[in-house]
């Protein structure tokens, strides 16, 4: 298949399947004249350094492991726990920022109700 009809299987662009193609990391693509060629076992690595990309890796994470004819399944599964231990500290990140503030809103919140009586009692129009 031609690069337009990889892209669209693949969800991409020609660009970046270009670009993926200079980085090395879908190894040798075949060429008939000036055409690359692509096989289904490209559109599978695309597909695998797409979805790669959405769950975070950058592409310069991708090169050691992917770059060449062969994916070193060993180390993608070793970057898969690295990236998973991040995303667990990220979480236990954010649910301390979460809950401090959490802890801010409630300070402002009492703050607001103990100001409402004075703020309701001054407002009150007197008629005359």
């Amino acid at each position: 298949m031609y690069i337009g009809e990889i892209a669209r299987l693949a969800g991409t662009s020609p660009k970046a399947l270009r670009h993926y193609e200079t980085l090395g990391l879908l190894g040798d693509v075949r060429r008939s004249g000036a055409y690359r060629v692509y096989t289904q076992q490209d559109l599978a690595q695309v597909r695998l350094i797409r979805q790669a990309q959405t769950l975070g890796f950058r592409l310069a994470e991708l090169l050691p492991i992917l770059a060449g004819d062969a994916t070193d399944w060993a180390a993608l599964s070793r970057h898969i726990a690295a990236k998973r231990a991040q995303v667990q500290q990220d979480i236990a990140r954010l649910r301390q920022l979460d809950a401090e503030l959490a802890g801010i809103d409630t300070e402002i919140r009492d703050c607001l109700a103990r100001r409402q009586p004075q703020a309701a009692a001054g407002s009150v129009k007197r008629r005359a």
